[in-house]
């Protein structure tokens, strides 16, 4: 039997972008029925070749084939024309459009050029086969970041592509949602359709793909069968060289218990319900909890982002009230947010601009000159302090990877020291390598006496890093654990005993 033609094809593919060269010489095929992961460290090229693929980026050279034709000219729409589309890492969405609207956005039914309405009708079967529990009629701006991946995933799938590119589609989803997305995965793959699926979740690359194809600095390491790899040899092969254990950095011990944050009873509009906790200096203290328990709505009250209801907020031992994002700020109290692109970076500045936006005033002269020549040391200090590649200050931010964007967003608001730092899910969408660089700069920070709460949804990274953590659930602070010695299942297990003692706690 002859082999089938390959669903993709490249040859020799190369990308620049102002000159700067990030994939170069790519031979690839990608076959059909075939679920191909692709892996990489941030700024690897991974994602970059994903939006050749979907049409996204032109190639600088090379040849690119689609289902055995040569893919020139090469859009979006030439692509989804053909039967390829792509979910992107940073997520798509129409924030005032209701979930249907923006699944079907641009496919709509329609008759003599008038929308038919049956988004809703039509979006029945494709929550059926993903198990999302959407509400077809919200609107995306009222949505989580978890929910805004789920419609980001249906979206790709309403297209009815025979391959669908999917970057990073787990990275804000829960264990059981990642379930149910793999098993969407295999039954396209058993109907002969395509998934490229980009990620930086080794184990779900292992689980659920047939081959994986391996980059680094933008070039190609291997493509090979899953079924002959694990997770060592690929974080070998990603980092190159003998690294192939990623270990976390060692934490700080703390010299003498000096409170910097104490939150007594703390309720807000956001649903954070008499939250209690304590972070001394020096100190990273850990927020476990599902997706969607409340978290980030805690650390949002505190800070002054979303207004409280009751309770109290101390700082260094004292009451701190009327709390504001730029009163937070100005104390040295600041917030890393999960959405970089719509909470954290302004997509059309620079890097150095991104960097130093908060922090203007100490670049100024008492006329308000900007002094451009320490406004650049300072940023050429954090790049090369978080490896940002490339290490142009005035980069385009939009070119980088998911992970440079997400070592700059942390620069900015780690370059003048601050007293407390909150961190949500400071390594979404981040590589093993980057994730380690991001990790000792955290473990840094509580070595120089700052207060840091940390909020991930990978149990590893909380345990690894955290001197002590609270579990959280439905917007609630319970039981208080020190993760030393504590296993992923046993804090599993934990969070499963709160929801049978707080039958409330599982609302979420």
């Amino acid at each position: 039997m002859e082999n089938p033609t390959p669903s993709v094809r490249l040859r020799g593919v190369g990308k620049s972008f102002g000159g700067v060269s990030v994939l170069r010489s790519v031979d690839l095929d990608i076959m059909p029925g075939e679920i191909h992961g692709l892996v990489g460290e941030n700024g690897a090229g991974k994602s970059t070749l994903g939006k050749i693929i979907g049409g996204y980026y032109s190639i600088s050279d090379g040849t690119l084939e689609a289902f055995g034709r040569p893919a020139d000219p090469w859009t979006p729409k030439d692509a989804l024309d053909k039967g390829i589309a792509i979910m992107h890492q940073e997520l798509q969405l129409v924030p005032e459009l209701t979930v249907a609207e923006n699944v079907f956005l641009g496919i709509e039914d329609q008759k003599l050029g008038v929308l038919s309405g049956t988004e809703k009708d039509r979006l029945t079967p494709i929550v059926e086969a993903t198990g999302f529990e959407v509400d077809p009629s919200a609107k995306i701006v009222d949505l989580s970041i978890a929910d805004r991946q789920k419609i980001e995933v249906m979206r790709a799938l309403a297209r009815n592509a025979r391959v669908i590119v999917m970057d990073e589609p787990t990275s804000s989803l829960s264990a059981d949602e990642t379930q149910r997305l793999h098993e969407t995965m295999k039954k396209l793959r058993a109907s002969g359709g395509t998934v490229v699926y980009v990620s930086h979740f080794l184990d779900n690359i292992l689980e659920v793909c047939d081959a994986v194809t391996i980059l680094r600095d933008g070039d190609l390491v291997r493509t090979a069968p899953c079924a002959g790899e694990n997770k060592d040899s690929l974080v070998s092969a990603m980092l190159g060289g003998g690294r192939s254990k990623i270990a976390f950095p060692d934490k700080s011990r703390l010299k003498e218990r000096q409170s910097a944050l104490e939150v007594r009873s703390l309720s807000s509009t956001n649903g954070t319900r008499e939250a209690s906790f304590h972070v001394n200096r020096g100190e990273i203290v850990g927020l476990i909890g599902l997706v969607g328990g409340g978290r980030t709505e805690i650390l949002r009250a505190v800070i002054g982002a979303d207004k409280s209801t009751g309770g109290e907020v101390l700082v260094q031992g004292k009451p701190y009230g009327d709390r504001s994002i730029a009163e937070s700020n100005r104390r040295g109290i600041v917030m890393v947010p999960e959405d970089r692109r719509k909470q954290g970076l302004i997509m059309t500045l620079a890097v150095r601009s991104n960097m130093t936006l908060p922090h203007l005033s100490s670049f100024a002269t008492p006329f308000g000159r900007i002094l451009a020549a320490t406004e650049k040391s300072r940023s050429r200090e954090a790049i090369e302090h978080f490896q940002v590649k490339p290490p142009d200050v005035d980069g385009d931010i939009l070119n980088y990877s998911g992970g440079n964007q997400q070592k700059v967003l942390l620069a900015k608001w780690l370059m003048r020291d601050p007293e407390i730092v909150f961190l949500d899910e400071p390594s979404r969408g981040v590589d093993v390598g980057a994730r380690q660089r991001i990790h000792e700069a955290i473990a840094e920070l509580a070595g120089r006496g700052t207060a840091v709460l940390l909020v991930s949804s990978e149990l590893e990274e909380v345990l690894g890093l955290s001197h002590r953590a609270y579990l959280v659930a439905n917007g609630k602070v319970f039981d208080e654990l020190v993760p030393e010695g504590k296993t992923e299942g046993e804090v599993l297990r934990a969070l499963f005993q709160l929801q049978q003692r707080f039958p409330e706690a599982s609302a979420h």
